[in-house]
């Protein structure tokens, strides 16, 4: 049996829907409707607007633009 290990921003994203009770593809959602298109811009914006912490507003940012936003 080989359990596959999550890796990279998306290891995140159990942590990010438990404390903050929404799933990540409406934070996605978020990001990609928003008019901020920079990486930093979005994290600040996510931190600022929604309370996220750095780290799971990093995570959530650089998943979704490498997913072409």
């Amino acid at each position: 049996m080989t359990e596959k290990t999550v890796k990279g921003p998306a290891s995140y994203f159990p942590s990010i829907e438990k404390k903050y009770g929404r799933p990540v593809g409406e934070w996605q959602e978020l990001i990609r409707s928003s008019p901020l298109t920079r990486h930093m811009e979005l994290v600040g914006w996510l931190k600022s607007a929604h309370g996220l912490g750095h780290g799971h507003a990093n995570a959530l940012v650089a998943a979704t633009l490498a997913e072409g936003r």
